[in-house]
Formats: C-alpha cells, sequence, structure tokens
C-alpha cells in the first residue's frame, strides 16, 4: 500500500509538472479578403512538430504547447504560410486572435507552367523527365527557383532524373514501370483539382511511401479536405498551347456525409511556340466521397486526361543556321494547312477507390485500389523501298557534299561537281514534309500499294495496384507508419497503323532484309495491312512487383530522428505475340523471368537549436530493380534479357542548416550521392561499327545496352527569402553541382543483321546466327559530366506586394555548366579500329586528336530575366483576379540539351566529318523558348 502511494504521488507530480510546463495556444484562421473561416488549416509548432487543424469555424487549438520561445508555421494549400514567434508561459493559455492569410501567387504561377522541349530519341515518355522540378515546387524558396525560374532550362534538382522521384495520388505510385517515371499528362490541366499536395525534399521522411533520393509528391484528391466553391478560369499563353479554360466546383461535406468535387478543362493550339506543333487537350476530374460514420468514409476519384501534341525536333548545328531555332522538321503543308508527323497522345484514364478507416484516436488505415488503363501513340512516318521523307535525311543536306573524302581520304568537299550540289541541296529549297509527294508516291504505285505510311508505336497498359497505409502514434513520441503495396501491369506494345496516304494496302516486311529474315510474324507471312491494323512489332510486357515499408518518428524537445525501412520484389517478362524471321526460336511466346529484390535503409535527425533555427540530416542506401526498357534491350524484336542485370545501388546523405522566422527563412544544404550499377539502352543506325572487307559489313541498325554505370552527383543548395517591409520581399537560390560518370561502364551491341547470317555462304541453307549481341568492353567514361541540366544555378528576385491586393515580381537568374549527353560507343576502344582491317587500328588515330574529337561539349550559359504580376478583388462574396508573367524578357537563345549522334562510330569517319568543317553527323541540339506570356484570368465563388 505505501508503494501504491508513493507511486501515485510520482505520477502526480509528473503530471503535476508536465502541466506548469506547458500551455494552451490557440488561433483562428481567416481568408484576408473575404474574411470567412479557413478549415484545414495546418498549424504546426516548429520545435515538437505537434500539428492541429482548424475546424469549420477556422479555429486550431494546442493543448499543450511547450513553454518558452516558439515558433508556430500556420499554412494551407492555396495560401501564403504564416511564421509567428512566440513567448509561451508556463501554464498561461494564448490566444494568438485572428491570423489572416493571403492568397498565394505561387498557386497562380504553377497554372503557368510551360512544357519544356521533348527530347524524341525513343518516342518515349523521356521527355516527361523534365518536369520532375516543374511540378514539385512546394514553399521552400530554392524550389520555387528551381520550378518556376530555372525549370525553363531543363534544371534537374541534385541532377537527378525524375525516376529518382516518387510522385503519388492519395497514396498510390503513379511512377510507370516501363522507364521509371511519372506520365504528367495523365492529370494534365486539373491544376485546381491536385492542389492539395504534400512535399518531401530528397530522401526525407514521407507519410505515405519510403520513397527515393530526389523527393516525394503526394497529391491528395480525398473530396472532403477541398475548400467548398467553385473557380473559372481563362488563360492564353505561347508556350506549348495558346488558350486553356477550366472550371472546379467543390461542394464540401454535408449533413448527411457527402461530399464531391468536379473540374474540367480545355487547352488547344493550331501551332504552340514551336513551328507545327499543335496541341489538343481535355481533362475531367470527379471527386465523390461518402462518410460513413466518424471512423469509415469511401472516396472515389476519377480522372481522365487526354492529350494531343505535336513535337518538334533536335536539329544539327547546320540545320539550325540554315533554318533557325525554332526549325521543326516533323511538319508539312496538307491542304494548306500545317499537318505534323510526330504526334504524341495520352489517353490514360484513372480509376481509384479509398478507403479510409479512423480505427482510434492514435491509429489510422488509409486502403486504395486503384486501376489504370489506356494508350499512349507516338506517330511518325514509314516508308519502303523509297526515298527519306524526313527532310534534314543527311543526303539532303549541303553538309552531304561539302564533306565529301576520296576512296584516298583527301578531301574533296571544296571541288565541283560537290560545291554546286551543295549549293542545290533538296533541304535549300525544301524544308517542310512534302504530304502531296507522299501521296502523289502512294498513287502511282502499280498495284495500290503504300510506298509510304503514318503508323504509331503504340502502348496499351492495363495497371492494377492495391495498397494499404497505416499511421499510428504509437506513444506522444513516436510515430509509425507503415504500408504494403501490390501493383501489376500488363503492357501491350505495338505498331499500328493510322493512314495509308493515298494507298489502298501496306506490306508486313522489313526491306532492309530478304526472305524469312524480312518477316515480322513467320506465323503469318507476306501479310498486307490497312488502317487500325497491328503490324511490325508486336508484344506483352508482364510486371508484378510488392513492396512494404516501415517508418519510425521520434520527436522530442530538442531532436526529431527516424529510421526507416523497405523491401520489395519485382518479376518482369515478355510475350512475343509475333514469331519474328530474324528470331525465329526466341520471340514468339514467354522469355524467361527477370526477378528483383531490392532492400532500403535511410534515417535522419534534427537537431533544434531554437525555436528558429534547426540542423537537419538525411541518410539512405537502397537499391532499386532497373526498369523494364533498360531489361528487355531488343524487346521489339526478341526475349533476350541484358546478360548479367542487376539493381541499382543508390547512396546519399544531406545536411542542411534551416532558419524560420517571421521576417527571415533560409536553407542551406550540402549533398552527396551515388548510384552504382545502372543500365541504359539506345538505338541508332552506326557506320564502321563492325569489322568487315565491304564498308556496308561495317554499317548496321543496332541496340547499344550500357552496363555497370557509376554516377555520382555533390553539391548544394541555398534558399532565402527577407521580408524587408510588411510589402517587400526579397528572395535569392543557388545550386552549384558538379554531376560526373566515376566509372568506365560496358558497352554491347545488339546488331540484328547478324541473325541473318548463313553458315555455307550462298544464302541457300540459312541457319540463324544464335549470337548477335557483341561486346566492345569498356566506355571510357570516367570524369565526363552528366548531361541534361545546368549544373550551376543562381537567382535573385524581389516581389512587391500591395495591402490592396496586387503585387508585382521579377527575377534575374543565371545558368551555367550544362553539357552534352555523348555516346558510349565512341568511347570504346572499337572507335580506333579500322574495320576494314581487323585487329589494326587506323594509321592517323592519335591520341591528341581523339581527346580533341571526343571532347564534351559545355553549353553556354545565359541569363533569364522573368517579370510576374497580378492584382485581385472582391465583389460581392466572390473573388475576381488576374495573374500574367512573361518569362525570358530579353528573348534569350539557349540551348537546354543536346545529344552525340553516334553514326560515324569510328576515328576515320568521325575525324573527316568534324575535319570538313561542315559534319554531316554532328551533335544535335534542343533550344529553350524565347520570349513567352502567360495571361490568366478568373473568378472565385
Amino acid at each position: 500500500m505505501k508503494k501504491l502511494v508513493i507511486s501515485l504521488l510520482f505520477v502526480m507530480q509528473v503530471f503535476c509538472a508536465w502541466a506548469q510546463e506547458t500551455a494552451s495556444v490557440q488561433g483562428k484562421v481567416v481568408d484576408s479578403k473575404s474574411q470567412k473561416p479557413l478549415e484545414n488549416v495546418v498549424a504546426t509548432l516548429q520545435s515538437t512538430n505537434q500539428t492541429a487543424l482548424t475546424n469549420a469555424e477556422g479555429v486550431f487549438i494546442f493543448e499543450n504547447a511547450p513553454a518558452g520561445n516558439e515558433a508556430i508555421v500556420v499554412s494551407s494549400a492555396g495560401y501564403v504560410s504564416q511564421t509567428f514567434t512566440l513567448e509561451i508561459v508556463a501554464g498561461q493559455p494564448l490566444d494568438l486572435g485572428v491570423v489572416s492569410l493571403d492568397e498565394d501567387i505561387t498557386s497562380e504561377q504553377q497554372l503557368s507552367l510551360i512544357t519544356i522541349t521533348d527530347n524524341d530519341l525513343g518516342d518515349d515518355n523521356s521527355g516527361s523527365e523534365n518536369t520532375a522540378g516543374l511540378l514539385q515546387a512546394s514553399r521552400d524558396t530554392y524550389q520555387q527557383a528551381a520550378a518556376f525560374n530555372w525549370g525553363q532550362a531543363r534544371f534537374r534538382i541534385r541532377g537527378l532524373d525524375n525516376e529518382y522521384g516518387t510522385t503519388m495520388i492519395n497514396g498510390v505510385v503513379m511512377n510507370k514501370l516501363y522507364d521509371g517515371r511519372p506520365q504528367w499528362s495523365n492529370w494534365g490541366g486539373l491544376n485546381d483539382a491536385t492542389r492539395n499536395q504534400e512535399f518531401t525534399m530528397g530522401s526525407a521522411p514521407s507519410d505515405y511511401t519510403f520513397g527515393s533520393i530526389l523527393g516525394t509528391q503526394e497529391i491528395n484528391t480525398r473530396a472532403s479536405i477541398f475548400r467548398p466553391g467553385a473557380r473559372i478560369s481563362f488563360s492564353g499563353t505561347n508556350t506549348n498551347y495558346n488558350w486553356r479554360a477550366m472550371a472546379t466546383y467543390a461542394s464540401g461535406m454535408n449533413a448527411n456525409g457527402w461530399a464531391y468535387v468536379v473540374s474540367g478543362s480545355r487547352r488547344w493550339a493550331v501551332e504552340g511556340n514551336f513551328e507545327g506543333t499543335d496541341y489538343s487537350a481535355n481533362s475531367l476530374f470527379m471527386s465523390i466521397e461518402k462518410k460513413i460514420n466518424d471512423s469509415h468514409s469511401i472516396n472515389f476519384t476519377g480522372i481522365y486526361a487526354q492529350n494531343s501534341r505535336g513535337k518538334n525536333s533536335p536539329n544539327t548545328k547546320e540545320v539550325n543556321d540554315l533554318a533557325g531555332e525554332k526549325y521543326n522538321s516533323y511538319w508539312g503543308y496538307q491542304d494548306g494547312k500545317k499537318r505534323n508527323s510526330r504526334d504524341k497522345d495520352v489517353e490514360e484514364p484513372i480509376l481509384m477507390l479509398s478507403h479510409f478507416w479512423e480505427i482510434n484516436e492514435k491509429n489510422s488505415l488509409n486502403t486504395n485500389v486503384a486501376y489504370q488503363f489506356g494508350k499512349i501513340g507516338n506517330s511518325r512516318l514509314d516508308f519502303q523501298n523509297a526515298p527519306n521523307p524526313d527532310p534534314t535525311y543527311y543526303r539532303n543536306l549541303p553538309s552531304f557534299f561539302t564533306s565529301t573524302y576520296d576512296d584516298a581520304g583527301n578531301y574533296v568537299g571544296d571541288q565541283e561537281p560537290y560545291v554546286t550540289n551543295a549549293a542545290n541541296a533538296t533541304f535549300l529549297t525544301n524544308r517542310q514534309i512534302n504530304w502531296d509527294a507522299l501521296y502523289a508516291a502512294n498513287k502511282n504505285t502499280s498495284n495500290g500499294r503504300s510506298a509510304y505510311v503514318l503508323y504509331e508505336d503504340r502502348t496499351d497498359d492495363k495497371t492494377l495496384t492495391a495498397n494499404s497505409i497505416l499511421h499510428s502514434q504509437l506513444s506522444d513520441n513516436i510515430t509509425l507508419n507503415g504500408g504494403v503495396t501490390y501493383k501489376h501491369v500488363k503492357s501491350h506494345n505495338f505498331q499500328n497503323l493510322l493512314d495509308l496516304l493515298g494507298g489502298q494496302f501496306f506490306e508486313d516486311f522489313d526491306n532492309f532484309y530478304t526472305g524469312d529474315f524480312s518477316q515480322p510474324d513467320l506465323n503469318n507471312p507476306n501479310r498486307t495491312v490497312g488502317v487500325g491494323d497491328t503490324y511490325g512489332y508486336n508484344y506483352n510486357l508482364f510486371a508484378n512487383t510488392i513492396s512494404a515499408f516501415t517508418q519510425f518518428r521520434f520527436s522530442y524537445k530538442k531532436v526529431d530522428f527516424y529510421l526507416a525501412q523497405e523491401f520489395s520484389r519485382s518479376d518482369y517478362q515478355r510475350e512475343g505475340l509475333y514469331r519474328n524471321g530474324l528470331y525465329a526460336n526466341n520471340s514468339f511466346g514467354k522469355s524467361a523471368k527477370a526477378n528483383f529484390e531490392n532492400y532500403g535503409f535511410k534515417g535522419g535527425l534534427t537537431y533544434k537549436i531554437d525555436g528558429r533555427n534547426m540542423l537537419v540530416f538525411n541518410g539512405v542506401r537502397m537499391t532499386k530493380a532497373p526498369t523494364l526498357r533498360n531489361t528487355f534491350p531488343n524487346a521489339r524484336l526478341n526475349n533476350n534479357i541484358v546478360d548479367g542485370l542487376g539493381s541499382e545501388i543508390i547512396s546519399s546523405v544531406d545536411a542542411s542548416y534551416v532558419i524560420r522566422t517571421p521576417k527571415l527563412k533560409a536553407r542551406l544544404t550540402g549533398f552527396y550521392s551515388t548510384i552504382q550499377n545502372s543500365t541504359e539502352t539506345s538505338f541508332f543506325f552506326g557506320e564502321g561499327v563492325f569489322d568487315g572487307s565491304d564498308s556496308a559489313d561495317s554499317n548496321a541498325f543496332v541496340a547499344e545496352t550500357v552496363t555497370g554505370i557509376n554516377k555520382q552527383m555533390m553539391g548544394g543548395e541555398l534558399g532565402i527569402e527577407y521580408q524587408i517591409t510588411s510589402t517587400i520581399k526579397v528572395m535569392g537560390s543557388a545550386a552549384i553541382g558538379q554531376y560526373t560518370y566515376t566509372n568506365n561502364p560496358n558497352v554491347s551491341i545488339n546488331n540484328d543483321a547478324l541473325a541473318a547470317l548463313t553458315t555455307n555462304g550462298d544464302g541457300t541453307d540459312v541457319i540463324l546466327n544464335p549470337n548477335t549481341t557483341v561486346d566492345f568492353g569498356h566506355a571510357y567514361l570516367k570524369d565526363y559530366k552528366l548531361p541534361g541540366t545546368p549544373q550551376q544555378a543562381f537567382s535573385l528576385g524581389a516581389e512587391y506586394r500591395d495591402p490592396k491586393f496586387w503585387w508585382v515580381g521579377a527575377n534575374a537568374n543565371y545558368l551555367a555548366n550544362n553539357y552534352m549527353d555523348i555516346s558510349a560507343l565512341l568511347r570504346t576502344s572499337n572507335f580506333f579500329e579500322n574495320p576494314a582491317a581487323p585487329g589494326t587500328t587506323f594509321d592517323d588515330a592519335t591520341t591528341a586528336r581523339a581527346r580533341q574529337l571526343l571532347k564534351q561539349e559545355k553549353f553556354d550559359s545565359f541569363t533569364l530575366v522573368n517579370l510576374s504580376g497580378g492584382k485581385s478583388w472582391r465583389i460581392g462574396q466572390n473573388t475576381v483576379g488576374v495573374f500574367a508573367n512573361v518569362n525570358n524578357v530579353f528573348d534569350v537563345v539557349y540551348k537546354t540539351g543536346g545529344f552525340e549522334q553516334a553514326r560515324n562510330a569510328n576515328f576515320q569517319q568521325l575525324n573527316q566529318d568534324v575535319s570538313s568543317g561542315t559534319p554531316s553527323f554532328g551533335p544535335k541540339y534542343f533550344y529553350g523558348y524565347g520570349r513567352t506570356y502567360f495571361l490568366n484570368l478568373y473568378i472565385n465563388f
């Protein structure tokens, strides 16, 4: 009994001490214009990471806020965050009174984000990688600069492709298993419906997933969290589209427990910023929630976003000098209208059912089932036994003649008749696709056969995802997040014939080969096909992944830390629906399965110096399965799996100093990341690749696979903003990085022509060569720079926000150290070998000249100036506003990227081409937009 009394006294003493060291803090949050209370606004105590949500009256309450100096951040989607520094006295309640939140201009800025020029090398989703930073803009000053100011120059945060970030809708990962990247156009044009987002930077913890090293983006479409009301907007721009109309309505939760949100938009352009780039997109969104009781709610989300846009071509310096940086070779006039031969069409609806279970005050479970289906098509011209219709085909350009050498290796391009032929080159008078000529050629064939057709590389995916995410408050200081996910993908890939261009039928064969070798499907040889038919290649890819993660967060007055773990298992398989003539025994039916097991461990610590200053540390070690794209290097033709394929090994650490005060907010971060054992695939036509006495024997269309690639990304980030007065704010951001290859990976080439070799030499006794892959050994890439992003970026800006609800801002941005995407094949020992005399090198192949030829091109640095402004008015209960910005005010011309052509695959051919002064196969470049504008008018009611 005595022990029990002592124990009770001890507990009461602790409770009293806790009561004396804490106090309650509350406030009421309203919209600064309407003065209406705002529901579901998040208030956060920085020292403890405690959060509180405002109720229907806009009130939040912290029952036990720690005594002492404390910072409270009040934030909500679509509003500017407010930070308050308080002196909390133990045992004394504190009322902040009314907190007014201003409309966040970045929510309007986000609507103006442009779509960066696509890299159409593979006609897949590669171009979307450049929007990673664009759509991951939070209220962090640095991330805003990366999105709104540097994104137009293809800036990548920490040099990372967005397959190293995780994008989710309601906790369901939207990254594609084919290439690891999200397909942003699946919810494009639905900005109002996707505004409720949570972000993490780098490997910092997320409540929904283990994540990776670029960060996570969670889009929440639960109907009840949308602020009730309607919004209509209309926009004009000169970027990838010209006009956009959008409308959204959110009902809020009614007395019967129902809430719904509907949104729709239309975007279109006859011609976008680049020549011949048409655009048409329609998007619809619906979210319906039924609150069954206080514990259970069910939400259905449906997203339909159809998008069709004309692509623009990368071009060589020669083409740009002749036709300008906005030249696009993919289009031509037909009946007086511009018609693009390369459209990308995306139509992949998303259906998602979510169950929210509040098990008790400390535990909740969110379960989702999502199904996505639809199609992605990339169109282009196909032709048989006819001239190449591409106006920039190398034989149509002046350089085809001025880069000529005779058989003895002497330059003759400056002599007749080459000079005359160059002056009369086809491109000089016919710079676009001649659609009328294609129709005429098809009508003049002897039997109605089309020599030219328009087809699309088509992907029809069906993706089923199911997951559950647990949130559990284990104690006052410990939180558990965990989840399990299963995903199944069936991806049907095929060529779909779109237009016979005036002909009656098209023959399904490969005109580069003869006999059985020319047949795409030996099970149905000598086929003729029409519009809507499948031909050329036809196969399925299957993928199954299952993953689980746990994450423990520990929160104390001075220190927060977390530990997280993940395990996943993936299996991939190809099923050939055609029996290809080149791979008769290795194309039809199912391949072996590729299996991968992966793990991840990460942790981090936040040391709170005081309520305003913090030190943050994060570290991760994980493995990542290769993508489907990089697993089957020649999936269109055979069942081969990359030999020795393994998972990537990813490591990353970062350290930050963060300060948040009512006037000053800043983050300084240093980071170091490595990615090891990467695999990359590409396709091109190479000359002088293989041994052979006849130069034609050394030429081939090849699939290149580079394995064992190691990369290193290191650098620093700075974002700082200072509120000089209540109306004037200045911002500065900087990114300084060094992103390099750190080893010499291995290169192998798959040459389909080897499959057509015969054993007896006369072509009568055909035996397929089973070994079509040639190992070229190491590519000497070590210390070359990673391409695709400026490695240095700086921004300085200022903003004036008037109390009468108008504002204006300006910023200047300097971007530098962007590098060419280099060819691995050119940096193998094969580059020096003479294919006409196997085992020997070229006589004139010196180390000094090779260094000149293989030096990585560094693009010029440039400065972009952007202006933005807006005004809003309160009219009765409604808000009317206008937003406008002008990017690249001084119309600076700049390169955003480029790649080397590997067609000249040996020293002699590349040296001759470059030495001519007018190379036929020089690098191809992408350019950024010139001066662009965006104007948006909207009404909220």
